[in-house]
This record gives structure tokens, C-alpha cells and sequence, in this order.
């Protein structure tokens, strides 16, 4: 899995064009693994690249890249404050109903996070990042997922009590000045379906698994006193120029959480090109990474596990999207994204 697109020139522009279906030409930018981006210089990287790391230092082991979220905090606390749901985010606690008896749960997550940087050659000036805050552009970026508007007042938190625990506490989702609203839903491709078919036949009625994933978020171009902020994030000394983000604040099962973040930042050496930082992260609920026994014991669901499934370590694995684990969406995410930033 950790094999660069880069030494798989033949493949990229299948998945690309799978990815970008307005889009008649193919992609120009190809990624590259790098052990870190924070830091990296933008004039060395080479143009149509996109420096990449998601951590994945052992790739043999199913659940390398994850990190335990309050480790995520103590780690790394600005990537905290400014990738989660919002900074004063935390693990889900909540009441669950179990054959009538009502318990009060924590519910620990496992943190996925990607990073990228990339080169634009156009100056700051002439990217209009609110082109690309709109349903139409979220459908380019990845036609598997389908997306319409959803009204602020039905957002889960807000309309239902059993997800409170999602609510902002400094205003509702969705009523943030300039910010679009939506409902999404991707219904899982390949042979995930049937191995959902049959992973539901050993579990009992509680713990029955959707053969979709649907979610719920809000788009918007931050406002200058919020992109300001994320010099924190990408360590380099230059004034943020934009900052677009999707915030993921409700899924019906595996994630509780995700974000897209793109920063623009002027290139310090050349005016003429600008420097995009991107970031993919997704909240995963430890408990479906801990449901091994059940499947271990089934052989066409050994290869069904769900933290081999998630990074894309899986037989059952497929196509360009979510499907194909959370590594590939994140790269073809990025990629998709650089290819209509240069393409504008």
C-alpha cells in the first residue's frame, strides 16, 4: 500500500479520470511519498508533484497510521485544535439503550491523518477557492459519492437528541456565514457488500453493518480571521492567503468524524505560484477496528477485517473511492483537488 502513484504512471490517470468525470484531459499532478511535510521547503518540490505522507511507517501491520485520539492531542495539539470536528472536540459520550437498560458510554476513536503539499503556478491572488466550495465540485471530485443540500435545521445534532453529543458548542452546524450545507452518501462497491451480507449473519441486531456510508458536513471558504490560524499547521512564514474546508460532523457508522483542509500560501521566491497544504482526517470508532474473533473464525471473512478493510490492506477492496480504504480515497481526494486548482 505504500507504493507511490508515482511508480504507477500506467494506473494514475484511470483513477484520476474515474475521479474528476467532468474533466476531459488527465491528471497532471502524480503523488510522492515523503516522510513528513510539515517543514518542507515549497521550492524544492518538483512541479505536478504532490508530497505526501500519511505516516503509514509499517504497512504490515493493519492499523499503521492510526493513532489513539487523545495520544493525537498530546502529540500533535495544533493538528487537534484545527483538524477535528472544532477545538474543543472530544471522544463521544453518550447513553445507550441495551435490552431496555440505559448505560452511559465513552467511545474511543482511532485518528486517520493525510498530508500533502503541492505547487500551483498561479499566484494567490487568481484562485478563487469559492468556485470550488459547491455540491457540483464535491460531485467532480469523486462521482461515487452522491450529495444534495441539507437543510441547517436538520443536521443530525441539532434534530436529534441521541447526537447531541456532535453539537459545536459555540454555534449550530451549518449557520456559519456563507456555508453550504450537505447531505452525502456513498453505497459501498465491489465485493463489500456481500461481505457486509455475511458479516451481519455473526452479529447480533444491534451491530448490524449498513451496506452505505452517509454523512453529513459543511463546506465554506474560512474567513480571514480563521485561515489566519493555520500558520500553525503548515509552518511556513508566509501569510495565508485562503483556506477551504469540508467538516464531516456526522456518519452513520465506522467514522464519527472527518475533514478536508486546504490552505493557500505565496510561494516566498516566486509571487507567481502558491503553495497548497492539504489535509484529510477521519475519526474511526476503536470499537469496529477491534472486531477480529468473529471474522477470523468465518474463512471468506478473514480477509473482512475491518482495520485491514479501512487502510486498504483487503482482498475485498476496490475501485477509487472509499471502497478502496482510506489511503487511496485520501490520495485520489488530494489529487483530484490539485488537478482543478491547476486546471482553473
Amino acid at each position: 500500500m505504500r507504493d507511490s502513484l508515482t511508480a504507477r504512471p500506467r494506473l494514475f490517470p484511470l483513477v484520476l479520470a474515474a475521479t474528476i468525470a467532468a474533466s476531459p484531459a488527465l491528471a497532471e499532478y502524480r503523488t510522492k511519498d515523503v516522510p513528513a511535510v510539515t517543514g518542507l521547503d515549497p521550492a524544492g518540490i518538483a512541479p505536478n508533484t504532490i508530497a505526501f505522507t500519511d505516516h503509514r511507517d509499517n504497512p504490515a501491520s493493519p492499523e499503521s497510521g492510526l493513532v489513539p485520539f487523545a495520544e493525537w492531542g498530546k502529540r500533535s495539539p495544533a493538528q487537534k485544535a484545527l483538524l477535528a470536528p472544532h477545538p474543543a472536540y472530544v471522544e463521544p459520550d453518550y447513553v445507550q439503550t441495551v435490552n431496555g437498560v440505559a448505560k452511559p458510554r465513552h467511545e474511543a476513536l482511532k485518528v486517520y491523518v493525510a498530508e500533502a503539499r503541492f505547487i500551483v503556478p498561479r499566484s494567490a491572488d487568481r484562485i478563487d477557492l469559492k468556485r470550488f466550495a459547491t455540491i457540483p465540485f464535491l460531485s467532480r471530485m469523486d462521482p461515487a459519492i452522491k450529495h444534495k443540500a441539507l437543510n441547517p435545521s436538520d443536521a443530525a445534532p441539532t434534530k436529534d437528541p441521541a447526537a447531541a453529543f456532535a453539537r459545536r458548542p459555540d454555534r449550530p452546524w451549518c449557520e456559519a456565514p456563507d456555508t453550504t450545507c450537505i447531505e452525502s452518501r456513498y453505497d459501498l462497491e465491489g465485493k463489500l457488500p456481500l461481505g457486509v451480507k455475511l458479516a451481519n449473519k455473526l452479529e447480533d441486531s444491534a451491530k448490524k453493518i449498513a451496506e452505505f456510508v452517509s454523512f453529513q458536513s459543511e463546506l465554506r471558504v474560512l474567513p480571514p480571521d480563521e485561515a489566519g490560524k493555520l500558520v500553525q499547521l503548515t509552518k511556513i512564514e508566509a501569510p495565508v492567503a485562503g483556506a477551504m474546508e469540508q467538516n464531516i460532523f456526522w456518519v452513520n457508522q465506522i467514522l464519527r468524524f472527518g475533514k478536508f483542509l486546504a490552505v493557500m500560501q505565496p510561494v516566498a521566491t516566486d509571487p507567481n505560484k502558491t503553495v497548497i497544504t492539504a489535509y484529510m482526517t477521519l475519526g474511526i470508532k476503536a470499537d469496529v477496528l477491534d472486531r477480529k474473533k468473529e471474522y477470523e473464525r468465518v474463512p471468506v471473512l478473514r480477509n473482512l477485517l475491518p482495520a485491514q478493510v479501512l487502510m486498504g490492506n483487503s482482498s475485498f477492496n476496490t475501485g477509487t473511492s472509499i471502497s478502496a480504504g482510506l489511503p487511496t480515497y485520501a490520495r485520489n481526494r488530494i489529487a483530484a483537488f490539485a488537478d482543478a486548482l491547476a486546471k482553473e
